[in-house]
């Protein structure tokens, strides 16, 4: 007993002794800095108060504030090349166009129209599907060059020149999302979608640079737009007779409806008004909900934008977002005419730029190099270049692969000049020029383009194509000078001695940018073995 006594003693002494071990070891430790919130923290949205991290009423709606203003701000950003794609459908639509039929400028595209940063040089060939009865078949006409792109502006297929056809002219299978339906085991190139809305375009060259009534032939004789027939052309009988496939009808497609774009007026524009979130929304609900990256998606869905359910912001989020939305576009407009990455500049201390070179389609890995032994690809980089493709969409119409490669004698490559010599805005009451040394790195033809810096557009003006080039369509050719070099000249009038041909006509308060255009671009231009002067105020 005296034992058992002994031992408790023992323990409630210990216990005793170790009681303030104890109580120090609970006492909480000092908070690190890096993990507080001060009571006061001074921002570019004022002063936010807290108190013990607890924000206050006002704080904490101020950053809410703050926080849907990015969402919208984001919606805009991340989003405005699907209502780039809406926006041209609906330009179509407004000329009476229809689901699969076709649109083709057969005297050329002019400056009436508003299209983002399209040319007068070649005949231009578009129209949209819908896919949500299943897949679509479109037939492309040989020496076309063209692509698919889907509701959100992705890249579907190449066609004709850069697509599998490789100029022959084909047939496309386009196939909506979520089909599992038979497919051709040949005769068509399959293409799978991600929207239900696609749309499709693409241009034809005028064969001999002045006429182009037969290219224009060629383009109705073979372009069709229709239905896909499971079971039809495609399937083998040996498919069915084994029971692997249904025996579907061969019959001649249906007659494809072509309508005139040609001196038409459509505006195909997307808006930096209101009418952006109503038409993002539309894109949302006429698409699958899994459509777009759930990331991309859930700014959307902040603000209201939601698959299967009414768009009604209230009133403070009408605000938010009108504020937010001026912004986005203040900067997008920002990004394209005044780029900011050194890196985007095609030649040393040059105004002239093509960032794809650096970004790629997607804007994240350079574009191969093109060698003796092959092509060589560059690393991903494994992430987005956002200016780069915040510049494309708010200035460009079309994304492709065949865009942004360096294969000599193939499709068309471009730099873009915002600036002038003294890296100063185009002002459209001034006067300018431009000159290409001898030997203009083109297997085709090369061109001038001058846009509206609002509008992105063609330049309207009196002259009605505002471009120049080695083309005598639709405005005289360009006159080399003695040496072999050309220059090209811009203002409001026709300075004297200076060859039709070789002025391009500006408006005063109208200011500009310029495109040049190599079709069938050669390997000097690839090297910069050859360089165009840059653009030179005329005093």
């Amino acid at each position: 007993m005296k034992q058992h006594v002994s031992l408790l003693a023992g323990i409630v002494a210990c216990a005793t002794l170790t009681l303030p071990h104890l109580a120090a070891a609970q006492t909480a430790p000092t908070i690190p800095p890096s993990l507080t919130t001060p009571d006061k923290v001074e921002s570019r949205i004022g002063t936010l108060e807290f108190k013990d991290g607890v924000p206050s009423k006002s704080t904490a709606e101020k950053l809410f504030d703050n926080l849907d203003t990015t969402y919208a701000f984001r919606a805009f950003m991340d989003n405005m090349r699907g209502v780039s794609i809406h926006a041209l459908r609906q330009g179509m639509q407004s000329i009476g166009m229809k689901d699969n039929e076709v649109l083709v400028f057969s005297e050329l595209m002019d400056a009436k129209s508003l299209f983002l940063t399209a040319n007068a040089d070649t005949i231009y060939v578009m129209g949209y599907l819908d896919l949500s009865k299943g897949p679509m078949v479109l037939e492309t006409p040989p020496k076309f060059l063209g692509a698919v792109q889907d509701h959100w502006f992705r890249w579907v297929t190449d066609l004709g020149l850069p697509g599998p056809d490789r100029g022959e002219g084909g047939k496309y299978l386009i196939v909506p999302p979520g089909y599992d339906g038979p497919l051709p085991e040949g005769g068509f190139y399959v293409a799978r979608a991600r929207t239900n809305t696609i749309v499709w375009f693409g241009r034809s060259f005028l064969e001999n640079h002045n006429d182009p009534k037969p290219v224009v032939d060629t383009i109705k004789k073979f372009t069709k737009v229709y239905p896909y027939e499971p079971g039809g052309v495609g399937t083998p009988i040996a498919e069915f007779l084994a029971g692997k496939a249904k025996l579907g009808r061969v019959t001649a497609p249906p007659t494809t409806v072509f309508h005139e774009g040609s001196g038409k007026v459509m505006n195909t524009i997307p808006p930096n008004d209101w009418t952006y979130f109503e038409m993002l929304n539309e894109v949302v609900q006429q698409e699958p909900a899994t459509s777009l990256d759930a990331e991309l998606m859930g700014p959307l869905a902040a603000i209201g934008i939601i698959k299967n359910k009414p768009f009604a912001p209230d009133a403070r989020m009408k605000k938010i977002m009108a504020e937010a939305l001026a912004v986005a576009n203040a900067t997008s407009r920002s990004l394209f005419m005044s780029p900011r990455d050194p890196s985007w500049f095609y030649y040393p201390d040059s105004s002239w730029f093509n960032y794809l070179f650096v970004t790629g389609y997607e804007f994240e890995t350079p574009i191969p190099m093109i060698t003796p032994e092959g092509v060589k690809p560059f690393p991903a980089t494994g992430y987005r270049t956002m200016d780069a493709r915040t510049n494309f969409f708010y200035g460009v119409t079309g994304i492709t692969p065949a865009m942004a490669m360096r294969l000599p004698g193939i499709g068309s490559q471009y730099l873009f000049a915002m600036l002038d010599a003294n890296k100063q805005h185009f002002d459209g009451a001034k006067s300018y020029k431009v000159t290409l040394p001898k030997g203009i790195p083109e297997a085709n033809f090369w061109s001038f383009t001058v846009y509206d810096n609002m509008t992105r557009s063609m330049l309207d003006t009196p002259q009605r194509f505002p471009r120049a080039g080695s083309q005598g369509y639709p405005s005289p050719a360009a006159e080399p000078s003695a040496d072999g070099s050309t220059t090209i000249y811009f203002g409001p009038t026709q300075p004297a001695g200076v060859a039709r041909g070789n002025w391009i006509q500006t408006m005063p308060g109208k200011d500009w940018f310029l495109i040049l255009r190599l079709y069938s671009p050669l390997e000097p231009f690839f090297t910069k073995a050859w360089r165009p002067s840059e653009i030179e105020l005329v005093r």
